[in-house]
């Protein structure tokens, strides 16, 4: 199985994941994807943690932009409307698995981990519980890969094609 193609993780971006975070980020194999100015906005994190912990959470999203507008969502209730948009929509289902199914390829080409077999995140494939982690996905895999993560960035009030970096709150 090949490598994604996540640019390698440098000091820089250690640093910049440290500020987002507010803490030191844990078991980085690669930066999924990055913010128009070239800040990371989602880390790829391997499937086992420095320390032993089984991680499913492979694509981890960083940007505070990005994370502000999702809990936003959620707060507003928005994983209620998707949750009954996947249960009435055979297509969205059939997308939302075949999403499932390529986040825990692309994992597993980091390792696998028996206690995480067959997880992903998000609630996927079945429901919709964390629109971070959805988005996460959604930005390091492309538009078109998982549709749920396609339809909360439509729905946010932050967009990858801005950046907001240098606004006060964010890291850069």
């Amino acid at each position: 199985m090949p490598t994604p193609p996540y640019a390698p993780v440098s000091d820089a971006d250690l640093a910049v994941l440290r500020a987002q975070l507010g803490r030191p980020a844990r078991g980085v194999v690669g930066i999924a994807a990055r913010c128009v100015c070239g800040n990371p906005t989602v880390a790829a994190t391997a499937p086992r943690l420095p320390d032993g912990t089984p991680f499913p959470t492979f694509y981890y999203l960083t940007h505070p932009g990005a994370t502000a507008a999702m809990s936003t969502l959620e707060a507003e209730h928005i994983m209620r409307d998707l949750n009954d948009e996947l249960a009435d929509d055979d297509d969205l289902r059939a997308a939302y698995t075949r999403a499932h199914e390529a986040y825990i390829a692309d994992r597993t080409v980091f390792g696998d981990v028996d206690e995480i077999a067959g997880i992903s995140a998000g609630g996927m494939p079945t429901r919709v519980k964390c629109l971070h982690a959805v988005l996460g996905h959604a930005l390091a895999a492309g538009p078109g890969v998982n549709p749920v993560g396609d339809r909360a960035l439509a729905m946010s009030s932050w967009s990858p094609d801005r950046c907001v970096c240098a606004e006060p709150g964010s890291a850069g």
